[in-house]
């Protein structure tokens, strides 16, 4: 409609030209002539031969002014004047010439002069497909509600093509999707697209869509131009939270700190805004400890400890939580939480005595039980797996019960209360945890005695010295016996073994039987009994009663209760007097005679001395001290007296010596007689010296005889006594005060010891088994050390 238009506005534009050329110049040609160029050409491209076609002479179109006049300020045609071709000169763009869908046209006026002609040529611009379709946005973008139904429509850009016919749109096309088609239609401005909603909405599956709608044109080759279509999906509360896991099972160590995270929860719900915000919250059916040991954060889903987490008291928790949204109404999901507590050795091994005996017989066989005891450990695995012993150095073991962790302490081994009586049973119980813990425990077990010691006595045989002439009812010394029991069993009762014999010495002694103290019935006398022996006997008061005995050596010692006892000379009326005959030329040193005494003492108290008492001349006699003889100091002189009286003291060593005296009476006599004299006294004297010398011979082989037995038993013992070491240095008494004649001491050990016959001093002890041969003597260089004396 539009070219139609400009065609008639063209030929009246033309009639009008022809009337006014017609009556400047009277003349007008009208010719017409139509061309068909396509845009886009090059420049100077041909379009026809206009001169040619108007049948016009080429030669004179330069001198008549050939050339094209257009309506338009910019000339897009020309012609040439040399050949008359109508030729391109520009670039020629239809969808620029002409707008619109219809045929481009373009009026051009051809002019020669010399005549004047006017020549019209239409020029038609064919279209080329050289503009692709355009939306007037790149983006378009709608928000449609995820329960909006199906056949919603949605108004779309459309797309502008300035080609025109086929070039022009030709159809719109949808990318593929399952919700959205496109729909076309047709209006006066053209095709005019639609987006249809063909299957509902899932925000929670895609909350956008984004699409292509594509315009084609129908050109050759197809132009096209497209525009990106998004579809927001407004959200609804149409999702519940979800958690991850229905249940969810965790582990955490017991004795966590206060305010730990051990686990955080993560729900998830596919709503947006306050639809999607969750908050967490535990369940209201909960155990009360529950609460006071976890905390639930109701923002992030941390759950975290507020209390103590203790294995030993709950091993594993169960909670429930919910989350839920904000959107309305408010829906919400759930998921429970199993919480496994794993033990920690955080508790030592605990014993427990079930039973026990604090006491036990010492005659117990091995083996004997004596407590039960329990071990235990709060904590469980290889935590609580617990191994128990005894620590310490014990007649006593510990044996594993048929049920774990009980145990019963035994003996396993023979029990002695006189070694030890009680022990002390460290017990350690050790779990197998990493660290171990372990703990300890003792037991105190008091060891019951029984009567199985016998009293013993200190030494077997015992030796005791006593001096005779004892008083009658006087304790002589005690003996003591020990038990290595304890109380009744070792209470000790003395009594004295009697043998029932007439002349059995034990019936004069008596024993006190509580503490040994030995009383003499009787006064001994050292010249009639020397020594004896008796038994006594040590019993207990356990049930059965036992005894031992000991045997007791007493030993008497002499005192000095005889006075010497002169043997000659001796009267016929039997006082110490004699007189004695020596011829006057006798020498120097002439044995005159001999004093001969006795004493019943021995040791000191038998050693008698001889002194001159009175004597008429001290310068004509003298007397042996200790043989008794009496020799001339001199010859005699014609005036020595005839008669000579000497009074001779003999007297013992004892402590208080005892002496008698005897009278010899010495007479000077011419030689003959003194022969004669001799004659009849050497009679008498020898009868006299045979009973003498008799006396004498038994006494001197008695002392021998002892004292060889003595020295053998003495060397007997001290080989059966190997085992002992001693360590013998011979001394020299240096305190010897003459009282024995011979005696031979060394020392053992811190005592010494003195060889002697049976003659003794008082105030010695005995060694044992030395048959009364060797005596202990006080040490005198140790004046703070005492004799032996009598324990009671």
């Amino acid at each position: 409609m539009r070219a139609e238009r400009h065609f008639l506005t063209g030929i009246c534009s033309w009639i009008t030209l022809c009337s006014a050329l017609l009556l400047f110049f009277g003349q007008c040609a009208l010719a017409q002539i139509r061309y068909s160029v396509p845009e886009e050409v090059r420049d100077r491209t041909v379009v026809g031969n206009v001169a040619k076609d108007l049948g016009l002479d080429v030669a004179s179109l330069g001198e008549r002014r050939f050339r094209v006049v257009s309506e338009t300020n910019e000339a897009i045609f020309a012609v040439n004047p040399d050949n008359g071709a109508l030729y391109v000169h520009g670039r020629i763009d239809r969808e620029q010439l002409c707008q619109g869908s219809g045929t481009c046209l373009m009026e051009l006026k051809v002019l020669v002069e010399n005549p004047l002609e006017v020549h019209y040529v239409v020029v038609e611009i064919t279209d080329v497909n050289d503009h692709a379709p355009i939306f007037p946005k790149t983006n378009q973008t709608f928000e449609i509600g995820e329960h909006t139904l199906p056949g919603k429509r949605l108004q779309l850009h459309p797309a502008h093509d300035p080609d025109a016919g086929t070039n022009s749109i030709g159809t719109y096309t949808l990318s593929a999707n399952e919700h959205f088609e496109i729909n076309i239609r047709q209006s006066d401005l053209g095709k005019i697209p639609f987006l249809v909603l063909k299957k509902p909405l899932d925000r929670e599956q895609s909350s956008t869509h984004s699409l292509l709608l594509t315009a084609v044109d129908g050109g050759k080759p197809q132009k096209s131009g497209t525009l990106n279509i998004t579809i927001i999906v407004l959200d609804s509360n149409d999702n519940r939270p979800v958690f991850t896991q229905e249940v969810y099972h965790i582990m955490v160590n017991e004795n966590l700190e206060k305010g730990t995270v051990i686990f955080k929860l993560n729900a998830t719900d596919a709503d947006e805004g306050i639809n999607g915000e969750i908050e967490y919250s535990l369940g209201e059916t909960l155990i009360q400890d529950v609460y006071k040991t976890f905390e639930l954060n109701r923002l992030t889903g941390e759950i975290v400890t507020r209390g103590t987490i203790d294995f030993e008291d709950i091993d594993h928790y169960e909670l429930d939580v919910e989350a839920s949204d904000k959107g309305t109404p408010t829906l919400t999901g759930e998921c429970r939480i199993i919480i496994k507590i794993i033990d920690m050795n955080d508790n030592s091994p605990e014993i427990d005595v079930t039973s026990l005996s604090n006491t036990v017989s010492e005659d117990s066989k091995p083996g004997t039980v004596v407590s039960l005891i329990r071990v235990k450990d709060k904590d469980s695995g290889v935590n609580g797996k617990i191994i128990a012993h005894i620590t310490n150095n014990v007649p006593f073991e510990l044996k594993p019960s048929y049920k774990e962790n009980t145990y019963s302490v035994v003996t396993k081994d023979f029990l002695d209360r006189e070694e030890v009586s009680n022990y002390d049973i460290t017990i350690k119980a050790t779990d197998c945890g990493e660290p171990p813990l372990s703990t300890t425990k003792t037991l105190s077990i008091q060891i019951l005695d029984v009567n199985d010691n016998s009293p013993q006595f200190e030494q077997n045989p015992l030796y005791f010295y006593i001096v005779e002439n004892n008083v009658s009812g006087t304790s002589l010394f005690c003996v003591t016996a020990s038990d290595k029991d304890k109380n009744e069993n070792a209470d000790i009762s003395y009594s004295i073994a009697r043998t029932g014999q007439e002349k059995d010495v034990a019936l004069f002694l008596n024993v006190n039987a509580e503490n040994g103290q030995i009383t003499a019935l009787k006064s001994f006398d050292f010249e009639t009994l020397k020594s004896f022996q008796f038994q006594v006997v040590a019993s207990d008061s356990g049930t059965p009663s036992l005894s031992s005995n000991v045997t007791v050596h007493v030993f008497i010692l002499d005192q000095n209760d005889n006075a010497p006892v002169i043997l000659y000379p001796v009267s016929s009326n039997g006082s110490a007097e004699g007189v004695e005959e020596i011829p006057r030329n006798v020498n120097a040193g002439h044995l005159v005679t001999k004093v001969r005494a006795y004493d019943a003492d021995i040791g000191y108290n038998g050693w008698l001395l001889f002194s001159l008492q009175q004597v008429t001349d001290h310068s004509l006699f003298g007397l042996d001290r200790y043989t008794g003889q009496i020799r001339t100091l001199r010859s005699l002189t014609e005036t020595d007296e005839a008669e000579h009286k000497l009074v001779i003291l003999v007297k013992d060593n004892g402590n208080v010596s005892l002496s008698a005296t005897a009278t010899v009476l010495v007479k000077v006599v011419e030689p003959r007689e003194a022969f004669a004299a001799s004659d009849v006294k050497s009679s008498t004297k020898d009868s006299e010296d045979t009973n003498v010398t008799f006396y004498l011979m038994i006494t001197l082989a008695s002392v021998s005889a002892l004292f060889i037995i003595s020295i053998i038993v003495l060397i007997a013992m001290q080989c059966s006594k190997s085992s002992t070491d001693y360590t013998s240095k011979y001394l020299q008494d240096t305190n010897y005060d003459g009282t024995l004649c011979h005696s031979i001491q060394y020392r053992s050990g811190d005592k010494r010891y003195m060889l002697v016959g049976p003659r003794m001093s008082v105030g010695s002890t005995i060694v044992p088994g030395s048959q009364a041969n060797t005596l202990v003597l006080p040490d005198r260089r140790r004046p703070s050390e005492e004799l032996r004396e009598c324990p009671c």
